[in-house]
């Protein structure tokens, strides 16, 4: 279910290269809910969001209202799985800004371990993104779209917010 975005998202793109971070992976881990326990310098200067903001807060609090609740409902099927997952996201930075990243997501044991296939041994995830090319991109927005309009439109009602992304898809 999505929530509503914490800031008003402003239709500006912001790249890796105008935040300085051209090689740098954008890295997160979480518990096994999501809530963010480590946040690096380079996730921390996308997102615009301080250490303390983002410690112990829920990783949706990136959540593009454009992203459509299909695509985390696969990845969250197969990371509690216990199983690596790849995707392109587009993100919601603090400032309104959005940005693009090709996630890699990989479970974790107690001792911040990489394990796999062991979902009752899962602790937390790690999360590392890269910068997408813009066939990737171009790919992603328009399959997102698509899939998140098609989710509003079967809602029986939509909340003013939702109204507001609906109209712009």
């Amino acid at each position: 279910m999505a929530a509503k975005p914490n800031v008003t998202p402003l239709e500006i793109e912001a790249t890796f290269a105008e935040e300085g971070l051209d090689a740098r992976a954008l890295i997160t881990r979480t518990d096994k809910k999501g809530i963010i326990t480590f946040a690096s310098k380079a996730y921390r200067d996308m997102t615009k969001y301080s250490k303390e903001e983002l410690i112990g807060k829920p990783h949706s609090i990136v959540r593009h209202p454009f992203m459509p609740e299909g695509a985390f409902k696969e990845m969250w099927d197969t990371i509690l799985k216990g199983e690596h997952w790849e995707g392109v996201v587009k993100n919601l930075r603090k400032d309104g800004k959005y940005y693009w990243v090709v996630v890699q997501i990989d479970p974790l044991n107690e001792k911040g371990e990489i394990i796999y296939n062991k979902p009752d041994k899962i602790a937390g995830f790690i999360a590392v993104r890269r910068e997408p090319t813009r066939r990737e991109v171009a790919q992603a927005d328009m399959l997102y779209r698509k899939m998140r309009k098609a989710e509003l439109l079967s809602k029986p009602k939509l909340k003013e917010w939702e109204e507001k992304v609906l109209f712009k898809l």
